[in-house]
């Protein structure tokens, strides 16, 4: 099969699973404490008032026609209006969108740039103090919690040494931002040549970005090194090695090559997490992103905001699966002739 008629068939797989999530989420919505037709009535509404919006939004009706209804406005890409900001959930979800995705791209850039080459040095050199750094380094993403991690570096680089800015948000005051283009600031700010306003979003962007690489760094340097133990083990390296080729070339070329398919594997699972579970992150600096706009919807039981995040982060999950299977058959040619 070749690597259109792979590519397909997951997108057919991934209908049923889209379509259950669907259905699991309007549920679980359902299942919410508090009338979110009270939250938009307000403190002092009446019973009739109350009656009266709870008929208007369609919460009067039963499950059933309410799922129709739900199912509908998604075929026409409808995915409702947020009683807690008054927008339609799709114009929040792509305006918020470029900060989570610039958020989690660059904690990812910056945990790939170093946990892959420390797993690999770990690998080579099993039991050095590389290897114990490296082991060292995971123990402490994996057991220190996001939050934790932020407040300790705005404590530290904030609010002592006083070399970060205000975890306020994306920009400083003194900025304003640039010309949409991408979406990201940094990119944004440099597309349009204003440099202040692309300095200032990095430097707002660091330490997020950092707090959040260090939680992403665990799971790639481990599965990097745990790989990278497996190819070095393994047959055909010593066959490589037999027949004189240089150790540079059989580190790089077949050796870390073929430890790339768990590391990408793992690198496309934390992506999706990361994505959905940055939501602490985002309190702690301010960041105005889809995971602190799936909370606040949470916490007034705004139905179609949070069915929204929910399918919009299953959509971004088939996407990466579908990227994560087509760098499969680049990598690994024995994909397509499975498959």
């Amino acid at each position: 099969m070749n690597q259109l008629g792979i590519i397909l068939a997951r997108v057919l797989q991934a209908i049923p699973t889209i379509f259950g999530i669907v259905v699991v989420t309007f549920l679980l919505t359902r299942a919410l404490p508090g009338d979110p037709a009270a939250y938009f009535a307000g403190a002092s509404a009446t019973p009739e008032s109350i009656a009266e919006i709870r008929s208007k939004l369609g919460l009067d009706q039963s499950l059933p026609v309410q799922f129709l209804a739900y199912v509908k406005d998604l075929a026409t890409g409808n995915l409702g209006q947020s009683i807690s900001t008054g927008q339609p959930v799709a114009t929040e979800l792509l305006r918020r969108l470029p900060a989570s995705l610039e958020l989690t791209l660059f904690a990812l850039l910056l945990s790939v740039g170093v946990a892959v080459p420390l797993g690999v040095l770990a690998a080579v050199r099993q039991d050095s103090w590389i290897d114990q750094l490296c082991r060292f380094v995971v123990t402490a993403g994996v057991s220190l919690p996001t939050f934790f991690t932020g407040l300790l570096l705005v404590y530290v680089f904030y609010f002592l040494l006083g070399w970060a800015p205000a975890p306020l948000g994306r920009l400083d005051m003194l900025h304003i931002p640039p010309p949409q283009v991408t979406g990201f600031l940094v990119f944004d700010g440099m597309i349009a040549r204003e440099w202040g306003t692309a300095w200032s979003a990095f430097k707002q962007l660091l330490l997020p970005g950092i707090t959040l690489a260090l939680f992403t760094l665990a799971p790639i340097a481990r599965m990097t090194r745990a790989s990278m133990l497996q190819a070095l083990s393994s047959e055909y390296l010593r066959t490589a090695r037999a027949a004189g080729l240089s150790s540079s070339r059989v580190l790089m070329v077949y050796a870390f090559r073929n430890a790339l398919l768990p590391v990408v594997t793992t690198l496309g699972m934390v992506f999706s997490f990361t994505l959905g579970a940055n939501v602490l992150v985002e309190k702690v600096f301010a960041w105005p992103g889809i995971g602190s706009f799936a909370i606040e919807a949470l916490v007034v039981s705004d139905y179609a905001a949070v069915q929204g995040f929910v399918l919009s982060m299953a959509v971004l999950f088939v996407l990466l699966n579908l990227a994560i299977d087509t760098l499969y058959t680049l990598i690994d040619p024995r994909v397509r002739i499975e498959g």
